[in-house]
């Protein structure tokens, strides 16, 4: 693809973030929208960009990303995730400075299934005794 010098895929819950990664001023693209219209709150804005806060890359790369599932909490963390393994997929160094930061640690938790013969996946229907 338009040379891109790395690749990456985050996930989080149901959301999944594809990374494409070149070399550039530092321009996010979300869905072909810029990553501060996507993304209001400050904490999400945050959390996408700490690994290029750590590792010193601000505004040495453009990222072109491609998010579907999920909430917007979910795609902003598969995001910061699909931006931390791009980043080591171009220099391995930077590694371990992520994992210090724990920015290339999936979260495994995932909603648990409906079961049958229950309202949902802990909750049970209501009960008569009489």
């Amino acid at each position: 693809m338009k040379n891109y010098i790395g690749y990456a895929t985050g996930r989080r819950k149901t959301s999944v973030a594809r990374v494409y990664m070149k070399p550039g001023t530092g321009k996010i693209t979300v869905n072909k929208r810029e990553f501060r219209e996507m993304f209001t709150r400050l904490d999400h804005k945050e959390s996408i960009l700490s690994p290029l806060k750590v590792t010193n890359s601000e505004r040495k790369f453009d990222f072109n990303i491609n998010v579907k599932g999920g909430g917007i909490t979910g795609q902003a963390d598969a995001i910061q995730l699909g931006i931390a393994r791009s980043l080591v997929s171009y220099n391995e160094k930077f590694k371990e400075i992520l994992k210090k930061y724990e920015l290339l640690t999936r979260d495994p938790r995932m909603t648990e299934r409906k079961k049958p013969g229950q309202r949902g996946a802990r909750a049970r229907f209501q009960f008569s005794k009489r």
